[in-house]
């Protein structure tokens, strides 16, 4: 759409059409609301659209990382592998895009600056980097928890004369690694699936690592054909069983603790885990202390510890690699294709900022406290302001002018992680205070959709003007994820997960601890009570 066919007054605004963005507004084309969904790139896609560095995948499997709410949709379409890639997980948005009649409805290259609430009308008012106005009863933002990247935080990043790239916002015609001199820094997620693949084309590669992270192996693979009809002969089963897991994944659950099962029960788990299920959630649900107990969860890490040092030849490189100073799973653990492996290789090499700190970029390369490294090539993969960064960037202001940011200076408190008192009718789907980031987010996102579209049309059809979290709610669920989030060992990482990676940010346990199920039945509980913590007004 261009800004002189779109429509300024609208019921409903949209901000983001990755999958969220999809499916909200698949269902408020379908209940007949006037509405637009507006998003930046220039496709749909979301964080699959943005982030297409070498080895992007997806860390859930392929056939749960898919929506659920049209069988024909699950039926038709075939993963050609158990994890799939960026590439192909870009296709499965277009194709949902396409198949629903969506794109009609989504005007791209459209980045919001400015979303205000104007008291008088108790409508929002919605502004584009273009300086398209959009006049909304109600916005719902869809725009990921992972889609604000984090700003490297190195000197001299302007003085490097070579070529520099960021996971988060790769070119779209790719990057010829062939024959450079290549620096990653950084070793998230981002990092651990790009070294492998990097490796094998520069002519050398250094990676700088500040803090090591977990990683399993993804054991990914071409999907069998025969394993594929019998999923989707059982799909229905499959997708119930996800939404009453606690994470919303189909991952084999241990039934006692660590502690309690013999070093021969433990050390067979883990075999499992790692050479047979690949699947990042396994370890951590392998017995039922594993997030709870610290020496349990020592067990688990000295095992995985141990799986490194077998791998890395290197026996410094190996203890390097080695995470530390955390509880296992208390971060995102990753999954990968031959990260450990990827250190024997000749042209790789390692940096332990811990030892040998950067001190800035230069013209040629990296200072670090010890040496001067020369590059053609640094890439960043050094993550994302979680969770609440992509709505604070919005430029949110609700009632008296206040900001998003002014309201979680110090705590980032929700209602249900769907609505933050002061901002009426404001919808934040997989915001913070929801399972999110530690769930399968598809299933997650789903039920956020459905919950919020199902309300939408109830208001609807109650003549009901707002809707507005009620601040002794919010404040009563903030303190009780974080009760529950305090039971945990997550609380002792310096996470994303708990916003530690970003200076100044408050640190609190951001996603919802109590598990999908829980949660779904809360939200249930919620609406059947009448919005039970909402106020209405006509």
């Amino acid at each position: 759409m261009s800004s002189t066919t779109s429509p300024t007054e609208l019921d409903v605004l949209v901000i983001g059409a990755g999958f969220a963005g999809l499916y909200e507004t698949y269902r408020l084309k379908r209940a007949g609301f006037s509405f637009l969904t507006v998003e930046a790139g220039d496709d749909v896609g979301g964080t699959w659209y943005w982030n297409r560095y070498p080895g992007a995948r997806c860390d859930v499997v392929s056939v749960e990382y898919s929506f659920s709410f049209d069988e024909a949709l699950q039926q038709e379409w075939e993963w050609s592998e158990r994890y799939a890639s960026q590439p192909e997980i870009l296709r499965y948005a277009q194709h949902v895009a396409d198949r629903f009649g969506l794109r009609e409805h989504i005007r791209f290259n459209t980045r919001i600056t400015s979303v205000e609430w104007d008291e008088d009308r108790a409508r929002w008012v919605t502004t584009a980097e273009d300086g398209t106005v959009f006049d909304s009863q109600f916005v719902v933002t869809a725009v990921g928890c992972l889609s604000a990247p984090k700003p490297p935080e190195i000197d001299g990043l302007d003085d490097f004369a070579g070529d520099v790239y960021f996971t988060s916002m790769w070119p779209h015609e790719g990057v010829d690694f062939t024959g450079k001199r290549v620096a990653v820094i950084g070793t998230g997620s981002s990092g651990v699936q790009s070294i492998p693949v990097i490796a094998k084309q520069a002519d050398s590669l250094t990676v700088f690592q500040r803090t090591a992270a977990y990683s399993l192996p993804a054991l990914n693979r071409p999907t069998d054909p025969e394993e594929m009809a019998r999923i989707k002969a059982e799909y229905q089963e499959l997708r119930a069983r996800a939404k009453a897991a606690r994470t919303g994944l189909l991952v084999p659950r241990g039934t006692k603790t660590a502690l309690e099962a013999t070093p021969e029960e433990r050390q067979a788990a883990w075999d499992q885990c790692w050479d047979a299920v690949g699947i990042f959630a396994c370890m951590a649900a392998s017995f039922t202390d594993i997030h709870t107990d610290e020496e349990a969860n020592a067990l688990v890490a000295e095992y995985i510890h141990e799986k490194i040092r077998e791998t890395v030849k290197d026996p410094q490189v190996a203890e390097d690699l080695i995470p530390r100073g955390f509880p296992f799973a208390a971060k995102r653990v990753c999954l990968d294709s031959g990260y450990y492996e990827t250190f024997n290789r000749e042209n790789v090499r390692l940096v332990n900022l811990r030892r040998d700190p950067i001190e800035r970029i230069t013209a040629s390369g990296i200072q670090t406290k010890g040496e001067l490294h020369e590059f053609d090539i640094i890439v960043f993969a050094t993550g994302f302001d979680a969770v609440t960064g992509p709505l604070v960037r919005l430029g949110i202001k609700g009632r008296g002018g206040r900001t998003l940011a002014e309201a979680w200076r110090e705590e980032p408190q929700t209602y249900l992680g769907l609505q933050v008192a002061g901002f009426p009718n404001l919808f934040t789907l997989t915001g913070p205070g929801s399972p999110s980031v530690l769930s399968n987010v598809m299933v997650s996102i789903e039920q956020h959709v459905e919950w919020v579209s199902d309300t939408l049309e109830d208001l609807r059809a109650r003549g009901i003007r707002t809707i507005e979290a009620d601040p002794e709610a919010q404040a009563e669920w903030f303190a009780e994820n974080n009760r529950l989030a305090e039971g945990t060992l997550y609380v002792k990482a310096n996470s994303w997960f708990m916003g530690a990676n970003v200076p100044g940010k408050p640190r609190f346990f951001l996603p919802y601890m109590g598990g999908v199920p829980t949660y779904r039945e809360i939200c249930e509980d919620v609406r059947a009570r009448d919005y039970a913590g909402f106020a209405l007004a006509s």
